[in-house]
C-alpha cells in the first residue's frame, strides 16, 4: 500500500487545527480537527474553492441552527427539521460538497447549552472554521504532486497495455478469458487518466506565457486520452469479431495486421516524441515507407468487400466495424501528431521542462 501526500497532509492539517483551536482557548477543539478532515484537497485551486464553499455552507448551518433554536428551543425534532431545511438550501446553492461539515456545524450549535447561546454558537462556528483554514494553510505550504508527470505516465502505461493486447489479438495469440478480465481494468485506468487530467487542468500558472503553453498541453493530453480510447475500441472489436476476421481472405487479413502494426508503432512514437525521447517523424514520412495511406486502405477494403459481398452474410457488416475503427484510430493519431508538432515548434522551453519532470 502506497502512502500518498494527501494522507500526510490530512494528518498535519488535523494537528495544526487542534493546536490552533487550543491556542485560541476554544472549549471543544475536536470540532476543528473534524473540519480539517473535510477541507483537505489535492490541489491549491480546489482548496481555494473549498474554503469559499465551506464558509457559505457553514454559515447556512450556523444561522439556521441559531434561528430555529431561538424560535423553537432545544428539541430533537427541531434538529431534524433544521437538517432538512439546510440540505434544501445547500442543494439550491449548488454547494453539495459542504453538506457533511455544514450538518456537523448545525448539530454542534443546536446541542449547545441555552445559557449564553449566541456567544457559544459563535465559538462553535469559529472552532469549525479554524479547522477549515488550517487545511487551507497546509495545502498552501505543501507543494502539490506533479499531476502532469503522473498524467503522462498514466496515459503511457494504459496505452502500452492496450497496444500489447492488440498485437496479441491481431495475431490470435491472446487468451480470451484473460483479455475479458483485463477489459474492466483498462476502463478503470482510462477513467483514472481522465481524473488526473482534470486535476492537472485545475492547477494554476502565474505567468501568462506558461498559461498559453499549458493550454496547448491540455489539448495534447486530451488527445492522448482520446487516442488511447480509440485503440481500446479496436481491441474490443478485434475480440468481438475474431471469428469473422478469421474467415477473411489471407491477403486482407495480412493487410489489416500490417496496418494495425504500423498504427500501433506510430502511436508509441508520438508518446516518446512528446517527451523528447525520439526525433520528429511525421505520419506522412512514416506511412510512405511502411503503411498504406487511408485512401489505399479504403480501396483495398472496398475491393475485398465487393468481391465477397453477400446481402445475406452478416459477417460483411461486422467487418465494417473493424475497418471504421481502424480509420478513426488513424485520424486520432494524425491529429495527435499535428498537435505535438505544433507544440514543439512554439514551446521548446516548456517541452524541456516536461521531459525533466517525466524522468524524475
Amino acid at each position: 500500500m502506497k502512502l500518498g501526500a494527501r494522507i500526510f497532509k490530512t494528518g498535519i492539517a488535523i494537528v495544526l487545527a487542534l493546536l490552533a483551536a487550543d491556542m485560541l482557548n476554544f472549549p471543544n477543539p475536536v470540532f476543528a480537527g473534524i473540519a480539517a478532515v473535510f477541507a483537505v484537497q489535492p490541489t491549491i485551486y480546489r482548496s481555494y474553492l473549498t474554503i469559499i464553499e465551506q464558509i457559505q455552507g457553514n454559515l447556512v448551518g450556523a444561522i439556521l441552527a441559531v434561528v430555529l433554536v431561538l424560535l423553537f428551543g432545544h428539541n430533537i425534532l427541531v434538529v431534524g427539521l433544521a437538517a432538512i431545511i439546510a440540505l434544501i438550501i445547500i442543494l439550491k446553492l449548488k454547494i453539495e460538497n459542504t453538506i457533511g461539515l455544514a450538518l456537523v456545524t448545525l448539530i454542534a450549535i443546536m446541542e449547545a447549552p441555552q445559557e449564553d447561546f449566541i456567544q457559544f454558537s459563535l465559538i462553535r462556528f469559529s472552532t469549525i472554521m479554524t479547522g477549515v483554514f488550517a487545511s487551507f494553510v497546509v495545502n498552501l505550504i505543501f507543494i502539490p504532486p506533479k499531476y502532469e508527470t503522473k498524467l503522462y505516465h498514466k496515459i503511457e502505461d494504459v496505452t502500452e497495455e492496450i497496444l500489447k493486447w492488440i498485437r496479441l489479438s491481431n495475431r490470435h495469440s491472446s487468451d480470451f478469458h484473460l483479455l475479458k478480465k483485463d477489459f474492466e481494468k483498462i476502463r478503470e485506468r482510462l477513467t483514472k487518466s481522465e481524473q488526473l487530467y482534470l486535476l492537472y487542468k485545475e492547477e494554476r500558472n502565474y505567468l501568462k506565457t506558461s498559461d498559453i503553453a499549458k493550454s496547448r498541453k491540455l489539448v495534447i493530453y486530451r488527445q492522448m486520452i482520446s487516442s488511447a480510447r480509440r485503440s481500446f475500441e479496436i481491441l474490443k472489436r478485434l475480440n468481438r469479431y475474431e471469428n469473422e476476421i478469421n474467415q477473411l481472405p489471407e491477403n486482407l487479413r495480412s493487410s489489416i495486421t500490417e496496418q494495425l502494426d504500423c498504427l500501433l508503432t506510430f502511436h508509441e512514437q508520438q508518446l516518446l516524441r512528446f517527451i523528447g525521447k525520439m526525433h520528429t517523424v511525421t505520419e506522412k514520412e512514416y506511412t510512405n515507407t511502411v503503411c498504406l495511406n487511408r485512401k489505399e486502405m479504403m480501396n483495398l477494403f472496398m475491393d475485398e468487400i465487393n468481391k465477397s459481398y453477400n446481402e445475406n452474410d452478416i459477417n460483411t457488416f461486422h467487418i465494417l466495424h473493424i475497418f471504421s475503427a481502424i480509420f478513426e484510430y488513424d485520424e486520432q493519431l494524425e491529429h495527435l501528431d499535428t498537435l505535438i508538432t505544433s507544440f514543439q515548434s512554439y514551446h521548446k522551453e516548456e517541452n524541456e521542462i516536461t521531459v525533466k519532470d517525466t524522468e524524475d
